[in-house]
């Protein structure tokens, strides 16, 4: 097995299921001290037992700014700095144009466009010269999607964060790329289309309009990310990488 990320220090935000909990089982095993972030502590607990090896949870909300203090004081009383970012808490609701609310928006916001910025800008300083950033996007970044205007517009927001702050950075030589998921199975995915035959047909309908024929497993993001954030793409910065089956290229 691959050690690319021996003794290495990570963050994974929102690491306690889906997307999130692979990737922290992804870096573990190629040697990382991982800290994850979740809101229920007992999804932290369970997520960090299931994780195992050198895994610290922080609860924590990254829509505020006190609890990301809270992940990197944290952080610091077992290390001394940073080498990957992984950016990855978020989510959203559906609701049309016409019945969508200041709480919809602002909650939505928060979490996924105010946390992400927060989240990076304050590892800034322990955050090693010629370390990695990983952002999570979506598919929705480039496709409509109905009903999903807001949760859509704040990935449009992340993948010019990529853009843009590769820039701010480019003198500390951090690389900041975005991974852009396409239909994924998860818990999240689950919750959002529903419960039983409901969830299980959307999926069935979506996963034949991917050219893959099948929705995406979490731990196919995971490699996707644990590349963007290792030496193996050293030369890759600013990009928004879609692992979607190909959904989005047709």
């Amino acid at each position: 097995m691959a050690n690319r990320f021996e003794n290495k220090v990570v963050i994974v935000t929102g690491g306690t299921s889906g997307i999130g909990l692979a990737t922290a089982k992804a870096f573990i095993a190629e040697g990382a001290f991982v800290f994850i972030t979740g809101r229920r502590k007992d999804s932290l607990d369970a997520a960090v037992k299931e994780i195992g090896g050198r895994v610290t949870g922080v609860q924590g909300d990254m829509g505020k700014l006190v609890d990301i203090d809270r992940l990197y004081d944290a952080v610091q009383q077992k290390h001394s700095h940073i080498d990957v970012v992984f950016a990855n808490a978020g989510g959203g609701e559906f609701a049309p144009l016409g019945a969508i609310t200041e709480e919809h928006y602002q909650k939505t916001f928060d979490t996924n466009v105010k946390g992400v910025l927060f989240t990076v800008q304050k590892a800034l300083p322990l955050l090693r010269d010629g370390g990695s950033i990983v952002l999570t996007s979506s598919t929705t970044s480039i496709s409509g999607t109905p009903a999903f205007s807001v949760y859509s517009a704040t990935k449009a927001a992340i993948r010019n964060f990529a853009r843009n702050w590769i820039l701010d950075l480019k003198d500390r030589r951090i690389r900041v790329n975005a991974i852009s998921p396409g239909v994924t199975e998860t818990a999240g995915l689950n919750e959002l289309f529903g419960s039983g035959d409901q969830a299980e047909g959307t999926k069935n309908y979506l996963a034949s309009l991917i050219p893959a024929g099948r929705v995406g497993q979490p731990e196919e993001i995971a490699k996707a990310v644990l590349f963007l954030a290792s030496d193996d793409a050293s030369f890759v910065n600013g990009v928004e990488l879609f692992v979607d089956g190909g959904h989005v290229q047709i």
